[in-house]
């Protein structure tokens, strides 16, 4: 699944590319993947401008001038490409996917994974496209954005300014003894963290996945919030963690999993010298990557 990094990745390159257009027509194959009023559609969505694109957690959001928005979850298999209006639609240039990494972020659009189809005024198109059909794209006023079950029950944003070392151990102690890594995970504690970011960060702090929230020293939480922070940054700054077939607004793939720590690291030796290998294992049934060195367990 799309991860905070790449959802931010799509907001800023959607951002630079639809802010200005106005939407002309629509289509989709697959109405669980569109679940809109046609009336809302016709009313709100033809004609209007597009004026931002927004982010929560793993949401995007796609404000019109008619003060009505889209609200999209890429899910496990979502993603979205742009191509820009040119004779040759499916070349790479002026071309934007990101999202889940298949061969629809470059290949030729529409394809069998297709489920919306949103055209622009200048001939450019949005194409939202989903494997498994369990993402979305949702059509309501913007005003009653804020009121769904989701963005009533997440937590707070990792890259906000309000985001302390105090708020985080606050978030974290609301599962106290749970791992630390599903408290993570959890996004009702704190939002956009998924596996990757969770293996990365708490390797950067020295605690072991496993270990039980309400015995981690608070020094470690203090570690902790740094290196999240850190980690979201550099990931976002290399393009999001998907490094196969992602093309961002700039045509460059996403490259943060190259600088991965433990991620995907397993059977070699632990970047910090240690002596040991980095091991896959499962925490809070996930895959899990760690330094049993490195990475003090607290239980």
């Amino acid at each position: 699944m799309p991860e905070l990094p790449e959802v931010e990745t799509v907001k800023r390159g959607l951002n630079k590319l639809i802010v200005g257009k106005t939407i002309t027509n629509i289509s989709f194959d697959w109405p669980k993947s569109f679940p809109n009023s046609q009336d809302d559609i016709a009313s709100f969505a033809y004609g209007a401008k597009v004026i931002n694109v927004r982010r929560r957690a793993k949401v995007l959001m796609i404000d019109l001038s008619t003060k009505y928005t889209f609200v999209i979850h890429l899910k496990m298999t979502g993603q979205l490409v742009y191509v820009g209006a040119q004779k040759n639609k499916n070349t790479t240039k002026n071309r934007f996917g990101a999202g889940h990494p298949n061969d629809s972020l470059i290949g030729q659009l529409p394809d069998k994974s297709t489920r919306v189809i949103t055209t622009f005024n200048d001939g450019s198109v949005l194409y939202f496209n989903d494997q498994r059909k369990f993402g979305w794209m949702k059509f309501m006023p913007t005003a009653e954005v804020k009121t769904l079950p989701f963005f009533v029950k997440v937590g707070p944003e990792p890259l906000e300014d309000t985001f302390s070392a105090d708020l985080l151990n606050k978030r974290l102690l609301k599962r106290p003894n749970t791992t630390i890594k599903a408290a993570l995970l959890d996004q009702s504690v704190l939002a956009g963290i998924g596996n990757i970011y969770a293996d990365e960060s708490l390797f950067g702090a020295n605690i072991h996945p496993a270990s039980t929230v309400k015995k981690v020293p608070k020094k470690h939480i203090n570690k902790l919030h740094k290196e999240i922070i850190d980690v979201l940054n550099l990931s976002i700054q290399k393009g999001g963690s998907t490094d196969k077939n992602y093309v961002n607004a700039e045509g460059k793939k996403g490259s943060y999993i190259t600088f991965a720590k433990v991620f995907r690291k397993e059977g070699k030796p632990c970047i910090n010298n240690c002596g040991n290998i980095i091991i896959k294992t499962k925490v809070a049934g996930r895959g899990t990557h760690i330094c049993i060195q490195c990475q003090k367990k607290y239980v």
